[in-house]
């Protein structure tokens, strides 16, 4: 799994011009990736980094906060760019399977006590972010 984490003050995921899922306060917006060979370890260890990384002000992370995590799913991330002009999707894993890792990290990182707001999957969703540094990173499982 692949995860671009952004530290953000506010963002919200629209979907035809209605707001599935948004965060008013400062946290993490979170665009995950799944990989066609990812499973549910992989769903287990990006939950707990993301929730655990020391990623907000004073290097505090969202299990010391509090803070939410707003979770986007996004094939996009295992994009293939380094032959052509055309990006390769083949290392992104199928619609179900990737469906089904995405719910399995925010169900995690909600038994961990995390916050959670999420897009909706497979939509055409727009996203919008105030990035707070900005301060943004890439996180593997």
């Amino acid at each position: 799994m692949r995860a671009v984490a952004a530290r953000v003050t506010s963002a919200a995921v629209r979907v035809d011009g209605e707001v599935v899922g948004e965060i008013t306060e400062p946290g993490l917006l979170v665009l995950l990736g799944v990989h066609r060979e990812d499973g549910p370890g992989q769903a287990d260890t990006i939950a707990r980094k993301l929730h655990e990384l020391r990623l907000l002000r004073d290097e505090r992370s969202c299990a010391e906060t509090g803070a939410p995590l707003l979770v986007v799913s996004q094939f996009t991330l295992y994009g293939d760019t380094r032959k052509g002009r055309r990006p390769s999707w083949s290392a992104a894993a199928a619609p179900e399977p990737a469906r089904e890792l995405v719910d399995l990290v925010v169900a995690k990182l909600r038994e961990r006590g995390a916050t959670v707001a999420t897009g909706r999957f497979g939509a055409m969703m727009a996203v919008e972010s105030v990035n707070d540094g900005p301060f943004t990173v890439l996180v593997e499982a």
